[in-house]
């Protein structure tokens, strides 16, 4: 195994996939647009689903690219060799083109081939599906892998749990999958597998073969078949170079000499404190960069945010007095991965006003909350019941994970039920990190969806006309059955304007305008009048969708082809989402 930086990682990956026919496009957002049944972008996928279920790519059927990710459910396993919240995932994708035969083919080359990652074929071993009452056992793939030189005993056939890709929400575009492993150690049991997970075997690369598209339960074979790969950055650094954890990679290098040098610490002498510092700052540097402009709060994506702050400032506290360092860790951040993500620097200055921000917000109830989560602590009996648990997160800020990580350090148990009621009972506030309250997009790709998703650019045009350029989508989430549509106003809107708006919608409607797609260059896009938020989504080809006169945007679709199909707009309920954020929930009725 040969050692590789980062940069060289993803220009020999481009450059590969290149020389196939593939075209680079750029990571998308870190909030997705396309699957409301995630916080954040978990995988190279979820930019990409309206284009993995039919609609034409501007960039064509071959991609290539690197994208930004977070792992929430990986937040616990940070500390360890393996795990961060924060990755970058390198895919190559095929939209209706090439299948099984030549991404497992060009997998084996890429890792095999001394031009490229030159792994010895002895030292990898691969992973199938194997099959289940839904979908059949994938002996194809292994008879590619066969061919290719691949010795049986080094094929493993798994369970849906470790060789199967659907979305979180279990419906859209899916399949089974082979996985990629590095052997980094010689195990002593003769009948360890992947899915055993003892620390012999590292996975990292999977191809993903959606065949299907998961529908009420069913999978219903798709008309075009996708690939979807995906090649975890800090994992293959780590594995290539022969680290003992993605720790050890450069970019954590140097933010440890950063941390040791502000706190006259040693990373050897606080691993865990060093790790989780590092890796949070790492994940809310990214999350404060995105044009989103995502602020900690406390619920859905800014819980997150909030949660991985506050666990760094917890953390920070045990080496040093100075909290001001995280500042200091995230301009490292910024400075190391600028010129790839230029969001970074486009945003720097809100980075650290939020990140001091929350420091001051945090620090100014942190005593008055633990001196209560002592008093709690010492009348207790064992187990902190739903009210503490709820006052410590409404009144001093702290997250539940931070109340259960506490309790465990004291040997205490949490009455997360009792919490969870509490937080039902004041303004629904329960729907957090684990349980989703999303701002997401298209789920699926109906018919009753797609006339959700052109009502927005429509929606979204009358709304600017009413009550200025400035308005933007902030938030939009929509199911066959409705659309929630959120935007910057600051006021409630009157029975005039909602009917206003009702009017302007539904006049649109009745005239019939077609509606048209045409492809052309960013720069063009921007010339011809299109508006779009999500601009670093996109590469340098980009599909425009145009409503007449009314509505021009940029946009991955898909779209209904007439305004006549929609039916009758109907507004249901408008309220507050968040702080000069106006929330409307509308639907389309027959005619």
């Amino acid at each position: 195994m040969k050692n590789i930086t980062r940069r060289e990682l993803i220009d020999k990956y481009f450059d590969f996939f290149e020389k196939s026919g593939h075209k680079i496009i750029p990571s998308a957002s870190l909030i997705p647009e396309n699957d409301p049944s995630v916080l954040f972008t978990t995988a190279g996928m979820h930019p990409l689903v309206p284009y993995l279920l039919g609609t034409p790519h501007p960039m064509g059927k071959r991609l290539v690219d690197v994208q930004k990710c977070i792992r929430t459910s990986d937040i616990e396993s940070v500390g360890d060799d393996t795990h961060c919240t924060f990755i970058e995932m390198l895919g190559n994708w095929s939209l209706g083109d090439y299948f099984k035969d030549e991404a497992i083919k060009w997998s084996f080359e890429f890792l095999t081939n001394e031009e490229y990652l030159g792994l010895p074929l002895q030292k990898l071993a691969f992973s199938v599906f194997e099959g289940n009452e839904n979908a059949p056992k994938d002996t194809y793939s292994a008879e590619v892998w066969k061919k290719l030189g691949v010795e049986e005993k080094n094929i493993y056939f798994l369970s849906k749990e470790h060789n199967w890709w659907e979305l979180g929400s279990g419906e859209g575009p899916c399949g089974p999958d082979t996985e990629m492993f590095v052997k980094v150690k010689d195990c002593n049991n003769p009948k360890c597998t992947p899915a055993d997970n003892c620390g012999c075997m590292v996975e990292i690369w999977n191809d993903v073969f959606m065949e299907y598209q998961a529908k009420d339960g069913k999978y219903i074979p798709l008309e075009h078949k996708n690939v979807d790969t995906g090649m975890g950055v800090e994992r293959v650094l780590m594995t290539l170079n022969g680290l003992k954890s993605v720790y050890d990679i450069e970019v954590f290098q140097l933010a440890r000499k950063k941390l040791e040098e502000l706190t006259d610490t040693k990373y050897e002498e606080h691993l865990k404190e060093y790790r989780v510092i590092l890796d949070h700052m790492r994940t809310s540097t990214f999350i404060l960069a995105d044009d989103i402009k995502l602020v900690p709060s406390n619920n859905g994506r800014g819980y997150v945010l909030r949660r991985l702050l506050r666990r760094a400032i917890r953390y920070i506290k045990k080496l040093t007095n100075d909290e001001k360092v995280l500042e200091q860790l995230s301009k490292v951040f910024i400075e190391y991965y600028k010129e790839d993500y230029e969001e970074l620097n486009r945003n720097s200055e809100n980075i650290i006003n939020e990140i001091e921000k929350e420091l001051n917000k945090f620090n100014k109830t942190l005593n008055s909350g633990m001196k209560m989560f002592e008093k709690t602590e010492k009348k207790c009996d064992g187990i902190i019941d739903g009210e503490h648990a709820f006052k410590l997160f409404d009144t001093f800020g702290f997250p539940l994970e931070f109340t259960l990580e506490l309790a465990e350090e004291k040997g205490l148990k949490v009455d997360i039920d009792g919490f969870n009621q509490k937080m039902r009972e004041h303004q629904e506030l329960s729907r957090t990190a684990s349980k989703g309250e999303f701002k997401g997009g298209l789920a699926d790709n109906s018919y009753e969806s797609t006339k959700y998703h052109t009502l927005a650019h429509i929606m979204l045009a009358e709304l600017k006309e009413m009550f200025g350029k400035e308005v933007v989508q902030k938030g939009q989430n929509i199911t066959p059955e409705r659309l929630r549509f959120d935007f910057p106003l600051d006021h409630k809107m009157t029975e005039e304007e909602k009917e206003e708006l009702t009017k302007r919608v539904n006049e649109v409607i009745e005239k019939e305008i077609e509606v048209t797609r045409e492809e052309m260059t960013y720069d063009e896009a921007k010339k011809s009048g299109a508006e779009g938020i999500f601009t670093d989504r996109y590469g340098s080809l980009v599909s425009v969708y145009t409503i007449g006169d009314v509505s021009k945007e940029i946009c991955g679709g898909p779209h209904v082809k007439n305004t006549k199909e929609l039916g009758n707009f109907k507004i249901i309920k408008e309220e507050s989402s968040a702080a000069g954020i106006r929330r409307l929930k509308v639907i389309l009725e027959d005619k």
